[in-house]
């Protein structure tokens, strides 16, 4: 036995997450959140008791008031399974391209949002880390801007490899097809030569204006953690915003 899959299988009344809440527990780390705090303490000690053990499943039902002492007031049933995969829920598909130092700081920043699923694209495997949470995937390809064009019609697109005829091939690629918003790492300078470029391959102006550059918040400053932090804030903006944002 590996790990341990929690679930929220149930609710009744307020309570941090809500049913179908998932996370993965391993002997010395864990992948996801059932909400934190007392509840999420209780399923590690559980669920490690099961590991140790030797117990493939199990099952609590916990008052969050009475029991651990939460000022939540309901009540949550949490399902624990051995070795089970964590099921994807994920409502927003996320593609990055680069697994560079910009890529390792924003993706995982990313991969702890909420119903997100991250496809992580670069050149060989080699450029990727050892370890990757559950809703990452790698994905080496000699090719990124072919890799591209396999993406989801409403995917998030974050271009930010390490070269820039790389970047423009993928920027070419998603313009002649669907998506759902590209975000593209560089300088005033760079966006300017891309928008030149896109132009000259065909693209006409309002599409190429569809792609956001630079991405993230520049004041923050360029450390591949201060950029990851701005991007990070401007993919979990409410959509309005960030439409907005792009329309200014």
């Amino acid at each position: 036995m590996s790990w341990v899959t929690v679930s929220i299988a149930r609710v009744a009344g307020s309570a941090p997450r809500g049913a179908g809440t998932q996370m993965r527990i391993y002997a010395d780390h864990i992948e996801g959140t059932i909400g934190g705090g007392a509840l999420e303490w209780e399923a590690m000690r559980h669920a490690r008791e099961m590991l140790t053990s030797g117990k493939p499943a199990d099952r609590q039902s916990i008052p969050l008031g009475p029991t651990l002492g939460q000022c939540c007031g309901g009540s949550v049933q949490l399902e624990y399974a051995a070795n089970a995969k964590v099921v994807q829920t994920a409502t927003r598909e996320i593609w990055i391209y680069g697994a560079g130092h910009v890529g390792r700081a924003l993706v995982p920043v990313l991969a702890s949002l909420p119903d997100v699923a991250i496809t992580w694209v670069d050149t060989s495997l080699d450029r990727f880390p050892d370890t990757m949470s559950a809703n990452v995937s790698a994905l080496p390809v000699a090719d990124p801007a072919m890799a591209a064009k396999l993406a989801p019609a409403n995917a998030e697109h974050l271009i930010l490899t390490y070269a820039h005829d790389i970047d423009l091939a993928i920027c070419h690629a998603l313009l002649s097809g669907a998506f759902g918003s590209i975000g593209l790492i560089g300088s005033a300078t760079k966006w300017a030569r891309f928008k030149s470029r896109l132009g000259a391959l065909g693209h006409a102006g309002p599409k190429i204006a569809q792609i956001a550059c630079p991405i993230g918040d520049p004041t923050l400053g360029k450390h591949p953690s201060q950029i990851a932090i701005g991007v990070a804030a401007a993919m979990i903006a409410p959509a309005s915003r960030r439409q907005k944002d792009q329309s200014a």
